[in-house]
Formats: C-alpha cells, structure tokens, sequence
C-alpha cells in the first residue's frame, strides 16, 4: 500500500500546518488560517504590521491572536477604534473653566482657561466687580438688595472700594434696619459700610487702627487673637473676596455711624 506521507511528524510540516497527502507518498504542508509560509515554517501574521490592521490613524492597534487584532483609540479620542474623533475639552462643562472665562483647547487632553474681560481670577475662578460679587453670594445678596433699595451708587464706579459686608441673615433679623429705612436713613448706614479709594485686604486691615467711611465717620479697627474687630464689636468673618474694583469682608454685625 501506498506510504501515507503525513502519518508522522505531520508530514514534517509545521505544527501550525496542515499536512496534506497529494499523490502516493508526497504531501503538501498549507499554512494554518492566520498563518503565513511555506508550510515547513509558519509564522503568526500580525495584521497591524499591514495598514496599521484597519485602526484609526488616531487610534492604538494590538495584537490579539493570529492575524487578529483590536482598536484602541488613543486618549483625547473617542470612538471604536477603526474610527475615532478628537474630544474638546471645552464642549463639556466649559472645560471646568469658570462660567465667566474662555476655554481653549491647546494640545491633546490640554486647555486653558482665560477669564472674559472685565473679570480678574485664574480662569477656573474669575470676579467682576463688586456688585456682581454681592449679588452671587448669599452671605451678601441683602446687602446688595438694600444698596439698590436706597440707591446707594457710589460702587458702580472703578474704585477701589473695601466694603465690610454684615452678613445677610443679621441683616434680614436686625429690628433697626426697618426703622432706618422708614426713617430714609439706611443710605447713610449702608455708606458706612463702605470705604473709597482703597482695597484693603485683611492683611492690611491688621496694620490700620482708623479708616474713614463714605459717609464720613471713621471705622476703628482692633487685631487681637487672630481676629480683626470693627468698633469693638462686629468680626470679620469671612474675608478677601476680591472683585475688579474692591474687596469684600463679611461681619457678623451691622455698623452703626
């Protein structure tokens, strides 16, 4: 009987092979599927070696098996890997710039953040001017609603200002405040809280013991404790909030000239 050329050894092809009888006593050795060669040697096909295996030019292709591959796009892109699109940074939530600046997308997975004009801060947080600044906070929204109220203007101007703000609950609570406003005095009292021509942050309020108000009569301050007290009496507690033509500070009571 014929010799069967492939009983032993595969036929002496490769393992990735397949041996296969042809006329008596010879045989043919053909490459596995995802293998290429001669038979007697078969080597793995790597498909991302040929037209970057079908991947994204934007995207990462890895070898999985023989000739078989996965798409990966590469990060600041989005897709299935055969195709993939940049991401701006900015379509999302700005960028996470303030709502007040310009998101810029530089490089890949890069941006910058500018505040708009007429607002100073680092791009992620910006300020306009000190009205806007009150406004925004509730801590100091009364105190804006009774500066209109009493139409009280002097801080729409360049400045600088610093205002001691009391805070809005002790505004809202304080019994005086009505008999001020019936009697047309609150514009005065409001004025009070304010003072022209300098931006003094708490740093520089510790090294000052008088400042002359807007209307007119002078505000004492004291440093004791790490604490800054304003006529014996109102603290400050929160402070710095810095606008592009003042600074606020909250107190936790209201001056009385």
């Amino acid at each position: 009987s014929a010799v069967d050329a492939c009983k032993t050894s595969n036929g002496g092809c490769s393992v990735k092979a397949e041996c296969r009888r042809t006329t008596p006593g010879n045989r043919a050795c053909v490459c596995n599927a995802g293998y290429t060669g001669d038979g007697i040697v078969c080597i793995e096909i790597n498909p991302c070696l040929e037209n970057h295996g079908g991947c994204d030019k934007n995207a990462e292709c890895t070898q999985t098996g023989p000739n078989q591959a996965v798409c990966n796009c590469l990060k600041g892109y989005s897709g299935d890997g055969k195709r993939c699109t940049y991401i701006s940074l900015c379509s999302q939530n700005n960028g996470g710039c303030s709502e007040f600046a310009i998101c810029n997308d530089t490089v890949l997975t890069e941006r910058t953040c500018t505040c708009k004009p007429n607002y100073i801060g680092d791009g992620f947080k910006c300020r306009g001017n000190i009205l806007q600044e009150l406004l925004r906070n509730s801590n100091t929204s009364r105190f804006y609603n009774h500066l209109e109220a009493a139409s009280v203007r002097d801080i729409t101007g360049p400045g600088p200002f610093t205002l001691f703000v009391p805070r809005s609950d002790i505004l809202n609570s304080d019994p005086q405040v009505k008999d001020w406003t019936a009697k047309g005095m609150m514009a005065q009292v409001l004025r009070y809280h304010i003072v022209g021509c300098a931006s003094l942050l708490y740093n520089d309020l510790t090294k000052i013991t008088n400042i002359t108000s807007l209307q007119g009569d002078p505000i004492h301050i004291s440093y004791s404790q790490n604490s800054l007290v304003l006529n014996n009496k109102a603290e400050i507690i929160l402070s710095d909030a810095v606008g592009t033509n003042g600074v606020i500070h909250v107190i936790n009571q209201i001056l009385v000239p």
